[in-house]
């Protein structure tokens, strides 16, 4: 195996033996497998991957895909029924939580006890327990049995440990989800850190974080791999999939090629270029043209065939600056009798994550709109743009059909338009607001000490 690959599985399966009464267990021993009084279940079987060193790698899938089986083979707590696995590196996993440590034990014993387990000597053990105890923060309760935790002071105590072992690689099972926002963000920081050398394994039901954090991504499905590639593609294959099986019908499909940023769109002249080029604090935006041919999904009982950002005076835009107002047209046309239609948008950047969106369920929804076959209809946005720090950005369109919480999605478009944002005075966070004012005074009476 090559020594730039840190896990490498081929055919690699875990089949359960399923016994339908307790005395079968007794019986299948006393028969030495001469019968077989079980059935086996296969929760994952033909699995073919390679991670390499530094790789960032999500796994996705409904509850019961195999997800932790898989897992659980990587980190060696459970053995496969077939095929090969190889693993080079430590491994540091968080794969449910609390598993490691032991509810008797003090939160302190179980560092001592877990990060042992993991390959740390006592010395070294020593010499990270209080940066650990300050990763966790816990306070006192490092003193008390850690049966009296809650979910989320497990959380802190068992990522904290992870985070100082030395990993090579690092399994993330879906812990996060009961940590509170600050920690989180946390664990964040340091998994970014932590995939510029080491190697990430991560499981996760927010796809927008998988999509932020990994480079590839594996779906599995019923045990099996159904799709392995770059995150971007597999996640919206993914979410599709989803909204097939909550539709129930045969009617969905999926569509579009997968295409990168244009490299650049025609600009027209700026009545305020300018004033703009002079200015050190401009937001600059270049908008491209819509993509028909984008990735989709949906009944496609209608259909959106434009999108497109206009000025306040209806004039089709190319360029334009954070803080205009805009409008933002989808265009659609109904391929049968329609009823109640949802027209929607999110903006994303170029991590996948969702920056703002909305749709026009709130304000139409005591209307009763009814369309008949082949009318068309568009849905108008109005608002004022945010300031947007540098790089791509995507607009996702969709029309659904029902109310917020019920409804068929029709046709999804998941990279309908991109804008990339050519110079930005934002430097942190991932947007910036315009200001109605801002002020600043000085006060002519000294400062006086308490």
């Amino acid at each position: 195996m090559s020594s730039d690959l840190a896990i490498h599985a081929q055919n690699l399966g875990k089949a359960y033996q399923i016994f339908r009464k307790p005395e079968d267990r007794l019986k299948q021993m006393l028969w030495r497998g001469r019968r077989q009084f079980y059935e086996e279940f296969w929760g994952l079987q033909g699995v073919d991957l390679s991670v390499y060193r530094g790789e960032t790698v999500g796994v996705i899938g409904r509850n019961g895909s195999g997800k932790s089986t898989f897992l659980q083979l990587v980190c060696g707590t459970l053995s496969p029924s077939c095929g090969e696995l190889t693993v080079n590196g430590r491994v540091a996993a968080l794969l449910e939580l609390g598993s490691s440590f032991n509810p008797e034990f003090t939160g302190k014993e179980n560092v001592y006890l877990a990060a042992s387990i993991l390959g740390l000597t006592s010395s070294q053990i020593d010499a990270r327990y209080e940066s650990i105890v300050d990763f966790a923060a816990i306070g006192d309760f490092i003193n008390h049995p850690v049966k009296i935790f809650s979910s989320g002071m497990y959380a802190r105590l068992a990522f904290s440990l992870v985070a100082h072992v030395d990993a090579d690689i690092l399994i993330i099972d879906e812990i996060l989800a009961v940590g509170d926002a600050a920690f989180t963000q946390k664990c964040m920081r340091f998994l970014h850190r932590f995939r510029e050398e080491g190697t990430l394994l991560f499981v996760s039901h927010d796809v927008a974080s998988v999509t932020n954090l990994c480079n590839r991504v594996v779906w599995l499905d019923n045990g099996t791999v159904r799709e392995i590639g770059l995150a971007k593609e597999v996640c919206h294959n993914y979410l599709a999939a989803l909204h097939h099986e909550k539709e129930n019908s045969n009617t969905f499909r999926i569509g579009g090629s997968r295409k990168a940023p244009p490299e650049r769109a025609i600009r027209v002249k700026d009545p305020r270029s300018e004033l703009l080029k002079a200015s050190p604090h401009r937001n600059e935006l270049e908008i491209f043209d819509f993509d028909p041919n984008a990735p989709w999904f949906g009944e496609r009982g209608a259909s959106i065939y434009e999108v497109a950002l206009y000025n306040q005076q209806g004039s089709l835009l190319t360029m334009l600056e954070g803080g205009e107002e805009v409008v933002l047209t989808i265009r659609c046309m109904s391929e049968r009798i329609f009823k109640s239609p949802i027209v929607g948008f999110y903006v994303k950047d170029r991590l996948g994550q969702y920056l703002f969106g909305d749709n026009t369920y709130l304000t139409y929804r005591e209307a009763g709109l009814s369309l008949d076959k082949g009318q068309r209809f568009q849905a108008m946005f109005h608002f004022q743009l945010p300031y947007l720090p540098n790089g791509d950005y995507s607009v996702i369109a969709a029309i659904a059909e029902g109310t917020q919480e019920s409804h068929i999605l029709h046709h999804w478009i998941d990279d309908a338009l991109f804008f990339r944002v050519l110079s930005s005075h934002v430097a942190r966070g991932l947007i910036g607001i315009p200001m109605l004012a801002i002020e600043m005074e000085a006060s002519s009476m000294p400062y006086a000490s308490s």
